[in-house]
């Protein structure tokens, strides 16, 4: 039968899928595999359902030479080195639009959490500091400011339309124009440059990829206004950290909320230290919905695979040639 290694215990509608066709071994820890674990595990498998936490390259492939198929669970695979696996002839997949509305949802409770300096808040709260005062964490008002996102991909888009209660001025910038989305949302097109300068929120929605590591670095932040919150919900190396901390610690930008980091899960250890910034541990799709909904897509591709099909989320359709 079929092998298949699951790298982390996933949803069980999916594991029930898999188990139909394959032999499933699963990661038994509440952990992600460590390299060795994985290089082990995958000597005898056809087929590995990824996250997005385990690097699939060169190394990887020499030690899986049964492997024809990696499904990756999320949308990114800046983890899979696709021109090797294109080369070897295995079949790399993904799982996008079932995570878009839940990571454009988050990226706005960063946003209001943020602007309006709920964790601290909160953590005052607890600590039964009940001063209520006039200037007590006075944060920043949402409603008719301007909107930055950049990256107008399919999260992007969903991120701008659920500003449309807030009366925001849009602002988008992105590799190509996106005229009906300009025409949904009277979003304006303009350069990066005017972006930073212009917005109020900052929103980062693009692939990480070697033209948009450190797109946001010590001289795009020194761009932004004083009273600017930045987002990101993309990918961790999109953001110089080191130049983030700094510009936080200056308070030379209002206030950041993150939810991936540069070295993850690793993050500049300042950050935790900083009250202007809010932290997630990369939940972005981490509503039940939407994690069952990626499950049951990587699992499909397997299935697709085994069947004779194209996987409906194949990256490298090369490999098809």
């Amino acid at each position: 039968m079929f092998k298949v290694l699951v790298t982390r215990k996933i949803m069980q509608p999916a594991i029930d899928l898999l188990n139909k066709y394959c032999n499933v071994e699963i990661n038994p820890y509440d952990r992600p595999m460590t390299r060795t674990e994985l290089l082990e595990a995958i000597k005898d498998k056809d087929a590995v359902l990824a996250q997005i936490v385990d690097k699939v390259d060169k190394e990887f492939f020499d030690n899986a030479p049964n492997v024809k198929i990696v499904a990756n669970f999320g949308v990114g695979y800046d983890n899979v080195d696709l021109a090797e696996a294109t080369k070897r002839g295995v079949y790399i997949t993904n799982t996008p639009d079932v995570l878009t509305n839940a990571t454009a949802e988050l990226a706005w409770a960063l946003l209001f959490a943020a602007a309006r300096r709920i964790v601290e808040a909160d953590r005052f709260t607890r600590a039964q500091s009940k001063n209520w005062g006039p200037n007590l964490f006075l944060g920043k008002g949402i409603t008719g400011k301007t909107l930055g996102v950049i990256g107008a991909g399919r999260i992007g888009q969903a991120f701008a339309r659920m500003s449309k209660g807030f009366n925001m001025k849009i602002l988008y910038y992105n590799t190509t124009r996106k005229e009906e989305f300009e025409k949904e949302l009277n979003a304006q097109f303009v350069n990066l440059e005017t972006l930073l300068k212009e917005s109020d929120f900052i929103s980062l929605h693009v692939p990480l990829n070697e033209k948009t590591r450190h797109l946001i670095g010590e001289r795009e932040l020194s761009m932004m206004k004083t009273t600017a919150i930045l987002i990101n919900t993309a990918r961790g190396p999109v953001v110089d950290e080191k130049a983030l901390v700094k510009a936080l610690k200056e308070r030379r930008i209002f206030a950041a909320g993150l939810d991936v980091y540069e070295k993850e899960p690793e993050y500049e250890k300042e950050l935790a230290t900083l009250d202007n910034v809010v932290m997630l541990p990369h939940i972005g799709s981490a509503t039940e919905e939407s994690r069952t909904d990626m499950a049951l897509l990587a699992a499909s591709n397997i299935v697709d695979f085994i069947e004779g099909k194209i996987p409906r989320t194949l990256l490298n359709k090369d490999v098809l040639k």
